[in-house]
């Protein structure tokens, strides 16, 4: 386990060092554009204005370009507040197997898993997540969640410490960075 958590976050470190891929469709390339614009905003924002721009960065994460896909995740994400983890999965399968490059499905499915306990799925769907967008600080997020409860403090820390680098405003990760440098000794990794 501990060679696949570590081959994870070297493949995650490399997929963030190379950026985004490119997009061959105007509509995707625009998309693109609009999150680039988003994320610059995000790393000048202040408390009082990354919550609406992280909301923006969200919307845009989940726009398909498919209303039949649009409608999955609606209905998988409706699924997993009601607490069904295993209908959410059902219909966040459907989605990731009709819209395979579709970064926000896959995460979503991974959200559904951990919240399932199905820890292994999770990391799987966070990977594809990360191929697909690896600005993508939710799917980061989870993988940190994961691999601190799974007994992985300093990958978990490293993890963390790629959200804040991308989004320095959540106020749980800073919680999590600040709780782990002292369980693990603050050192960098």
């Amino acid at each position: 386990m501990r060679n696949f958590i570590l081959s994870l976050t070297i493949f995650i470190l490399a997929a963030m060092a190379m950026g985004s891929p490119g997009y061959a469709q105007s509509e995707e390339l625009a998309q693109s554009e609009e999150l680039d614009r988003l994320f610059e905003e995000l790393a000048a924002a202040d408390d009082t204005s990354w919550q609406a721009i992280e909301q923006n960065i969200w919307r845009e994460w989940s726009k398909s370009g498919s209303p039949a896909m649009d409608l999955l995740l609606k209905r998988g994400r409706s699924a997993m507040q009601a607490g069904d983890w295993a209908l959410a999965i059902e219909h966040l399968t459907a989605l990731t197997d009709h819209a395979p490059d579709f970064a926000e499905g896959w995460n979503a499915r991974a959200t559904a898993y951990f919240q399932a306990g199905l820890y292994g799925p999770s990391i799987a769907d966070i990977e594809k997540t990360l191929a697909l967008n690896p600005r993508h600080f939710g799917a980061m997020s989870g993988l940190a969640r994961i691999l601190e409860e799974i007994g992985y403090p300093k990958e978990a820390l490293e993890m963390y410490r790629n959200v804040v680098a991308i989004h320095p405003f959540r106020p749980d990760i800073n919680t999590a960075i600040e709780r782990l440098e002292k369980d693990v000794g603050g050192t960098d990794l």
